[in-house]
């Protein structure tokens, strides 16, 4: 019997049609206690079983995989893989899967929360009436506002699509052309110094890699516009956050939004904790009912085929495996 290692602590012992379709295939579930990430430590003493992997916030590291010789693929319930070391994964024989256009909807969502909750000072103002007092200080409008989108793929278009129903206007920095999207949706393309600087709101919807890592600096925010925010729904390593920090305090920016942080779960010492231009969210963005559902599953039907030999065109990202991938193939080390 097959067994495969659930990852997400959302999805562990909980019942769902993900879990439905292994088990009809028959798999064993490994479902270790409790909803945080999964440690090293819990992670080295069920990996030498494991088969497959539903992955969520767990470090996936070259040492990791040595210890699972029976490991054919890592479904990841989400898009970013940056906590997967793909090239081991690779060098092993080892498919590492990401499940595309579930979730997109779901961080769009967050996004305008946390724009909302800041530009209509929700969250201050909720702070105060449960503290017994009474505020009507008046808040600002996103609508005839400019939101500038670094990146604009799945996520970063779904934000452009709702943007519109707040009456906002839409700028972009993407290296890849869609013109066809950006009529639809009357969006200006341009440089990132020139969208910095024309925008009342930066929302980042990029992956995490070397080159993007720490894009969001002391240079990146001084050319933002003066009393602008910043929206991240993305991943925390994107931003310096002492100088997201300064540029807060110093009231260049009116305030930020963040779902996401460079350690996680949040630590005491974080610079940016007790900012009244700040709200923060626990890297929820793309796991709401819905979305966790369509993200399982996806990954699920995946694994699947892998095990049936049929690559899920689209979703692997170590796409160079499809070229005679066998389930049943030893691996490589």
């Amino acid at each position: 019997m097959p067994t495969i290692l659930i990852g997400p602590g959302t999805l562990r012992n909980q019942p769902g049609l993900f879990r439905d379709l292994l088990v009809d295939a028959g798999y064993r579930c490994i479902d270790l206690p409790g909803g945080h990430a999964l440690t090293a430590d819990e992670l080295r003493e069920v990996l030498p079983e494991v088969d497959a992997m539903l992955a969520g916030g767990e470090q996936m590291t070259a040492e990791l995989m040595d210890l699972a010789p029976r490991l054919r693929v890592i479904a990841r319930t989400g898009v970013g893989y940056d906590l997967i070391d793909v090239a081991a994964a690779t060098a092993r024989r080892i498919a590492v899967v990401i499940t595309p256009g579930t979730n997109h909807g779901s961080v769009a969502e967050q996004t305008f929360a946390l724009l909302l909750a800041l530009t209509r000072s929700i969250v201050s103002n909720d702070r105060l009436l449960h503290s017994g007092g009474w505020s009507r200080k008046l808040v600002a409008p996103i609508r005839g506002k400019t939101m500038g989108l670094v990146g604009l793929g799945r996520i970063g278009r779904a934000v452009a699509s709702r943007a519109l129903a707040f009456e906002m206007k839409l700028a972009a920095y993407d290296p890849v052309s869609d013109t066809s999207f950006d009529a639809q949706y009357g969006i200006r393309r341009m440089g990132l110094d020139q969208l910095l600087a024309e925008s009342d709101v930066i929302s980042l919807h990029l992956p995490l890699m070397p080159e993007t890592k720490g894009l969001v600096n002391r240079d990146f925010l001084a050319k933002m516009r003066p009393g602008s925010y910043f929206i991240n729904t993305s991943r925390g390593g994107l931003v310096v956050e002492s100088d997201l920090r300064d540029a807060l305090v110093s009231g260049h920016l009116a305030g930020a939004g963040l779902d996401v942080l460079n350690v996680e779960p949040i630590e005491p010492n974080c610079v940016l904790l007790g900012l009244p231009n700040v709200v923060l969210s626990p890297h929820l963005g793309g796991i709401d009912t819905k979305g966790m559902a369509d993200m399982a599953e996806l990954a699920t039907r995946c694994v699947l085929s892998l095990q049936k030999n049929e690559w899920p065109a689209g979703c692997v990202v170590n796409d160079e495996l499809a070229q005679g991938w066998r389930w049943a193939s030893p691996r490589t080390q």
